[in-house]
């Protein structure tokens, strides 16, 4: 893998896991996901307009994906309201390339082979020391953890959906167009769930530089993308999964355990192996 898609990979796993710390901790985590999302939105309608490639054939595709990007952020979003970070970031984050592979398996017949078997069961491992048991095991925890799962499940969906419909538009202009209808219709959702109060409160500089830097996360992984393999790009991507534990830790104090760390760097090395034995 060439130093400079490494770097680039790795600059996006930085910027996703440390934007998931920041707008997770936040008073109003579905608020500040709501104005993330209308920001980002905004900010590359002028570069999709400029790349624009859109066959009539993407549009199916464009509404399911959408579909499952609201689902994303909404129950992702309800998970950081009801848990901490370090907990519903990396089972996520986990659980959403395993479901991908059982449904390349199980809808496309695709094969498995030794390492991925190997890098499901080491996620499964890792997301089990992830939630913990004992003393995690309060409502909280349990509630997060549910909606981590469904949000992977989200993940998952729109994953497959993406890699049929960016058959027939550009990535840019494709990825625009999905999530115009989840950044409208959350944001009026949440408007009417949360208050004009919470967006205010959360349409802030630093929830907009988010929402930008997100968005061009997915440029970076992109560049990454056309100088190194699916797969190894895959595999540093997700180390955001142990970034986004220890700054959960270190910045935003929360109580990240050694077991649970281990947790995170374990679906970390498993996802890994999972994209690297493809």
């Amino acid at each position: 893998m060439p130093a400079s898609a490494f770097l680039l990979a790795f600059t996006a796993a930085w910027i996703h896991g440390t934007s998931n710390v920041f707008v997770g901790r936040r008073q109003e985590p579905e608020a500040a996901f709501a104005f993330m999302l209308v920001v980002g939105v905004i900010a590359f309608a002028p570069v999709a307009v400029l790349t624009w490639d859109v066959d009539g054939a993407a549009v199916p595709y464009i509404l399911a994906s959408a579909a499952l990007e609201l689902g994303y952020f909404a129950f992702l979003a309800a998970g950081y309201r009801l848990s901490e970070v370090s907990l519903v970031y990396p089972v996520a984050r986990g659980v959403a390339p395993i479901l991908v592979l059982l449904g390349a398996i199980v809808v496309l017949h695709h094969g498995t082979s030794p390492g991925q078997i190997v890098g499901v069961v080491a996620v499964g491992a890792g997301i089990v020391l992830v939630r913990g048991v004992g003393a995690m095991a309060r409502s909280a925890d349990a509630k997060g953890f549910l909606l981590a799962l469904a949000a992977g499940a989200f993940i998952a969906g729109y994953t497959l959906v993406d890699k049929q419909g960016l058959a027939h538009a550009a990535p840019i202009p494709f990825i625009e167009l999905v999530l115009i209808g989840p950044a409208v219709v959350y944001s009026l959702a949440i408007w009417r769930l949360r208050g004009a109060g919470a967006l205010r409160q959360e349409a802030t500089p630093g929830i907009a530089i988010v929402g930008i830097v997100l968005f061009g996360t997915y440029i970076l992984v992109l560049l990454a993308l056309r100088l190194a393999p699916a797969a190894s790009v895959s595999a540093v991507r997700e180390t955001s999964v142990v970034i986004a534990s220890g700054i959960a830790a270190l910045v935003a104090h929360e109580h990240v355990t050694r077991t649970r760390f281990a947790g995170a760097v374990l679906v970390a090395a498993g996802i890994a192996l999972v994209a690297l034995s493809q």
